[in-house]
């Protein structure tokens, strides 16, 4: 679906368009639920954020020269990215069939019918943990759409130039060639301390790019410095959802997990109607803003060790066996 909704992007009728963006938002969803099903079998809880910010990193090189690249291959001939993008999941593809990973260990053929995805829900609905995690993830990817789509648009009527959009996206995704020390900092801080700092800064950063009659320059400078916040969410924003997820719930969960591309997909677009209506293009990014301040606000329910390494301590029990009855109960310790 990837590779046919990129040579379906080729032909520049609309209906091709349509029909390619649907393939590929099709394919999005679908890789994204079976990697999380995949991560969550092979990968330790305690791991997660250190393969989250491997992937953020390894992924860095294509998100930095990806959109510039992208901007100008279009220019120089049209078909030029869409091509690139179906070698790459046929790529992908390859890949995945040389490796076998097959089904994985959770995730078996069905011997009966398959039970109503949509039952799961109440299931979601009754764990809190899951939906505030969910909703980190809902928050962060409106902060994208507001600064991938409307910062380009807000650069045109600002006369800052065509070019800008995409220049500003890569410089921005520059930073995830430092998640490799933004992991280090969650680890010395906590999940906790680094998800409020994230949604913190890049909400008052935000705030700031929208203040009324501010300087064009300034506020795209000031979104640049809140999307670096936004990658450090990327890394740890989505942890505290993985970490709470049941090994029996895990495919059914990852599912319900990556709806949230499409209701940030739905949101933001519907809110900057709205907005519109009565604001400049800069009040987007004020409600952007405000909603980044909001999970910041959320964000200080989290349990402060989440996601800590669970250490054993020897008791005294061991130390000094004539005394054992008597520490019996000190004997192991753990951190959650």
């Amino acid at each position: 679906m990837f590779a046919i909704g990129a040579l379906l992007a080729c032909y520049e009728a609309p209906i091709a368009v349509v029909v390619g963006l649907s393939f590929t938002t099709f394919a999005t969803v679908t890789t994204f639920v079976c990697f999380n099903a995949y991560v969550l079998d092979y990968v330790s809880k305690i791991e997660l954020g250190k393969l989250e910010t491997s992937r953020l990193f390894y992924s860095a090189l294509g998100w930095t020269v990806g959109p510039v690249l992208g901007v100008f291959l279009f220019g120089w001939w049209r078909p030029a990215p869409f091509l690139i993008a179906a070698i790459a999941a046929l790529t992908m593809l390859l890949v995945f069939l040389v490796m076998r990973l097959g089904d994985g260990k959770l995730i078996t053929k069905s011997r009966a019918a398959p039970a109503n995805p949509f039952a799961y829900f109440r299931r979601f609905a009754e764990q809190p943990r899951l939906i505030t995690g969910w909703t980190f993830a809902v928050i962060r990817s409106c902060g994208w759409w507001v600064y991938v789509v409307y910062l380009p648009i807000y650069a045109l009527e600002n006369g800052l130039g065509e070019q800008l959009g995409g220049i500003a996206l890569s410089i921005s995704n520059g930073a995830l060639f430092l998640t490799p020390l933004m992991f280090r900092f969650i680890q010395r801080r906590s999940v906790k301390k680094a998800v409020r700092i994230g949604f913190l800064i890049s909400g008052l950063l935000f705030l700031v790019a929208g203040a009324p009659h501010g300087s064009p320059p300034i506020a795209v400078v000031c979104l640049m410095a809140g999307s670096f916040f936004l990658i450090l969410l990327d890394v740890c924003a989505g942890l505290p959802f993985l970490l709470a997820v049941k090994p029996s719930e895990r495919t059914e969960m990852s599912a319900i997990y990556s709806s949230f591309r499409d209701v940030s997909g739905i949101l933001t677009p519907g809110a900057a109607w709205l907005i519109l209506l009565v604001s400049p293009i800069s009040g987007i990014f004020v409600a952007g803003g405000a909603g980044l301040l909001m999970a910041w606000v959320l964000a200080n329910k989290l349990h402060p060790r989440l996601g800590q390494a669970r250490i054993s301590i020897e008791g005294p029990a061991k130390m000094y066996p004539s005394d054992r009855k008597s520490h019996a109960s000190g004997g192991d310790i753990a951190q959650v």
